[in-house]
Parts: C-alpha cells; structure tokens; sequence
C-alpha cells in the first residue's frame, strides 16, 4: 500500500507545495519535444508533470496507486484532458502504445522486490511504441545518502502553517528507511518509509531481461555524464533492445 504521505487526503492537498516544479520535470519536459507525442507517466503523483506534458499539446496517460494523488491530479489546469489510471506501474495494462514512458521524482526505488523491478520495466517495453524512449531515476549508491536526508520545511498552506520534517532511520542491504513528520494545525501525522538503492548494473541487467537497452546514463539535470563516485544521479535514457 502507499506511504501515508502519499495516501492521506490532507496530506496530497499540501503535496505540491512541498514538491514545486523543479529542475527534474523541466529535463523529463524537453525530452517530449515539440513534436506531438504519446506519453505514459507510471507513478504520475499530483499530475504536475502529466499537466505540463498536456499543456504542450501531447496525449498523456498518468498511473499512480493513490486515489488521494489522482484526485489532485484531476483538478489540474489540464486534467481533463489526461488519462488517469489507478494501478502499480507493474500492474498497468493498456491498448495503447507510447513514445515517451517515464518514471520521476525517483519513484522507481519503492520497487522494493527484483520481481516488482522486472515487472515495471516489462511494462515500459510492451507498451513502448517503435523508436520509443524510456526515462528515469534512481540515486547513486556510492553516495552517503545518510548524511543528507534529514530535512525541515514549513508549508504555508490555506489551513495554517505546516512543519514538515524528514528523519533518516537506517540503512541496510541497499535499503534505506526513514521517517517523514507531518505537524499540522490540529493533528500531526507520521509516515514510516522505504526505499531501494540498486546498483548500475544491476539495474542494466533487468532492463536488458524487459528487452531494453541502455542508451545513455546521465548523472545530473545538466545532462553531465555518470560519474560512479560524485554524481547524485543516475539517470536512465533506454530503447528497444
């Protein structure tokens, strides 16, 4: 099941005050074009970038598990003209095909299990449409996540100020958990998580098994080169295989 911070309703109405357009969303942007595209956003969340690919004039399909995520998305500027589907990105079945598939704000690690791995990327090359692209993210190992992830924000919102803090709790097997703090007004809610870390090629190697390939490996939104021990990211450009 989804985070609470991804499955309480009070929570997604704040999302995107916490989680604004950035640099992230304008890379996945560009790689749509200008030219009208077919595009499959598999754990769409609020929609913010389903909105702007539709904005552009591209047809969108946005997948997410969460009613409360898709209930925003729906109110979205052009919500109405998106797909909306309620699924697990390695649930999600269609008659459609698309030209761009993307997976973003780093949604591929709660992929905890290598047959859920597997199975999402199955999904992103039965559905890709000839000369097709796939994108996206996950963080570097090498990188010593641990030190950086603690944060506190304040979320001005309609209701009231709310305080949002994010605590790491452990590290173990490439797996991280930690603990994300809601402090609203009347009640504070509490959201314990999990994410995977999997290496390059471990992540290249299930690709290949789904019939993708590796096109190029970037590690920041700059578009600079992986680099194993400095880049933060590793960001995934796939085709066909």
């Amino acid at each position: 099941m989804p985070d609470v911070h991804y499955e309480n309703p009070r929570l997604a109405e704040i999302y995107d005050l916490g989680n604004p357009w950035s640099v992230d969303r304008d890379f996945y942007l560009s790689l749509a074009g200008p030219r009208h595209s077919s595009i499959l956003d598999l754990g769409c969340g609020t929609g913010i970038l389903c909105n702007a690919y539709a904005a552009n004039g591209h047809d969108v399909t946005g997948v997410d598990p969460s009613p409360a995520m898709l209930e925003i998305a729906r109110r979205k500027d052009h919500g109405k003209a998106i797909e909306w589907v309620r699924s697990f990105a390695q649930a999600y079945r269609s008659d459609k095909r698309f030209d761009l598939v993307v997976m973003t704000g780093h949604a591929f690690q709660v992929l905890l299990d290598d047959s859920d791995v597997l199975a999402a990327f199955t999904v992103m090359s039965r559905y890709l449409s000839s000369g097709g692209v796939v994108a996206f993210e996950s963080r570097n190992p090498a990188i010593d996540w641990a030190t950086r992830w603690n944060y506190d924000a304040d979320l001005a919102t309609p209701g009231g100020v709310v305080h949002e803090s994010r605590r790491f709790l452990a590290m173990e097997n490439g797996r991280m958990t930690f603990e994300l703090r809601y402090q609203l007004p009347d009640e504070t809610l509490v959201s314990r998580s999990e994410l995977r870390f999997p290496s390059r090629d471990f992540i290249e190697d299930r690709l290949m098994a789904a019939g993708l390939r590796v096109e190029s490996l970037l590690g920041d939104w700059d578009a600079r080169p992986f680099d194993e021990k400095s880049s933060d990211e590793m960001i995934f450009i796939a085709r066909a295989a």
